[in-house]
């Protein structure tokens, strides 16, 4: 399974608006802090993966927590942000980040947002406010079939009245680490 992912800088009004009038679903509210690794045995920046412990906070009166481990693989798509993806929840992100200190894996950088996720027409439509970085639209869907997928995301971005030609390939942690002085 690949993440289709098309992710533009953009003002969150005017597309929360836009996503009212096309009956999209407001799904939830999370503040996310990403912990991204460097691997002992390459180099993630050129190799283009990523390892992450993600810890989310749903913003509503329970705040329900969770942390997930993921891994990203390279980009496979020149046309969007398609790379190969696999994430599962963890029961507890500081024995992870031990797990993953004691096998020589280092905390590379973090990336904290506020996400507001919502679904329209079967796709996933997230408002990110990106700490240092600001406001972006991502839309991404998850698909085998890769072609089909990033039209119907570079779709749902006309949609929104957003250019698919502005996308951002990326990270925001690539983004960070290219703004932080060396």
């Amino acid at each position: 399974m690949y993440e289709v992912e098309v992710k533009v800088r953009a003002t969150h009004d005017p597309v929360r608006d836009r996503l009212g009038s096309l009956g999209a679903t407001h799904e939830r509210t999370v503040e996310q802090v990403d912990t991204y690794y460097d691997a002992p045995d390459r180099d993630f920046a050129a190799t283009d993966e990523a390892l992450r412990i993600r810890r989310e906070t749903v913003v509503s009166d329970d705040g329900e927590r969770r942390a997930l481990v993921t891994y990203k693989g390279p980009l496979v798509d020149e046309a969007s942000k398609t790379r190969e993806e696999h994430e599962t929840a963890v029961a507890d992100d500081e024995e992870l980040a031990g797990v993953l200190d004691g096998l020589g894996y280092a905390p590379a950088a973090t990336v904290e947002k506020r996400r507001e996720q919502y679904a329209l027409d079967g796709l996933t439509v997230v408002l990110d406010r990106v700490t240092d970085l600001g406001e972006f639209v991502e839309v991404e869907v998850e698909s085998e079939d890769v072609d089909a997928a990033r039209e119907a995301v570079f779709a749902c971005l006309d949609r929104l009245g957003l250019d698919p030609d502005e996308q951002i390939r990326t990270s925001y942690l690539g983004m960070l680490l290219a703004d932080s002085p060396q």
